[in-house]
């Protein structure tokens, strides 16, 4: 059970919150396990049940809208929804641009996963998803970055011997590794990157991001949060203390 404060706090917050009739939420949806389109072509994902459930608590009616991860910031900014969640880590650099809520998934490694363990990931040739934490971190190193549009992009060019190696969010890489039958591996040691995961909004919409750090708190306190994080992620999954 949540405690009375926050309670009252979501019920004060939805009320004021927006004065529009639908929240829309932006995200990629393809970037399992985060967001990903299903079997029937359906949105589905941790961020999605997360997204829904903060969209509840908060009494507002959302809808979801994909859109490509390299225009999804500007297409925030100019209007074209209200919010992002799109397994987006929390950075100053992006903090310039919007605002971001709380955490909903705490900070987490980023990993290099290849065809072998001893790929050359100081000096080779990295593909990274273009405008990502990870792309930075690699620009940065004594690697070659290589960047897609997209993850599965990044994949296939490591399957192609295009690069090296890949480097992206463990939490996506995970389920890529145990999929690929042996194929893929990881290779070196993971890296801490970023502030954790959280929503992105225009940085006028303060009552909206009130309302979503409400509603996040308390999926925190009551432990919904880190059952989720545990079904989507797995067991050894970094979770809320």
């Amino acid at each position: 059970m949540k405690p009375l404060f926050t309670a009252a706090l979501l019920t004060v917050l939805a009320t004021s919150a927006m004065a529009q009739d639908t929240v829309r939420i932006g995200t990629e949806g393809a970037y399992a396990p985060y967001n990903f389109l299903n079997d029937a072509g359906e949105l589905d994902g941790f961020e999605i049940e997360v997204g829904n459930e903060l969209c509840a608590r908060a009494n507002l009616t959302c809808e979801w809208v994909t859109n490509d991860w390299d225009s999804i910031i500007p297409n925030l900014t100019g209007g074209n929804y209200d919010a992002i969640m799109a397994g987006m880590s929390i950075t100053p650099e992006r903090d310039e641009v919007i605002d971001f809520t709380q955490n909903y998934s705490p900070p987490a490694a980023s990993a290099y996963v290849a065809l072998s363990d001893d790929a050359d990931i100081e000096s080779g040739v990295i593909a990274a998803q273009t405008n990502t934490i990870q792309a930075g971190h690699v620009a940065e190193s004594g690697a070659t970055l290589l960047e897609f549009a997209t993850y599965d992009e990044t994949i296939a060019a490591v399957r192609s011997g295009e690069a090296d190696a890949v480097f992206a969010d463990r939490d996506a890489l995970v389920p890529t590794v145990e999929e690929s039958s042996g194929e893929l591996t990881f290779a070196g040691d993971d890296v801490p990157l970023g502030g954790g995961v959280g929503m992105g909004l225009r940085e006028s919409d303060d009552e909206l991001q009130a309302a979503f750090d409400a509603a996040i708190a308390s999926m925190k306190e009551d432990g919904t949060l880190n059952a989720m994080i545990v079904k989507w992620f797995g067991e050894d999954a970094t979770v809320y203390e």
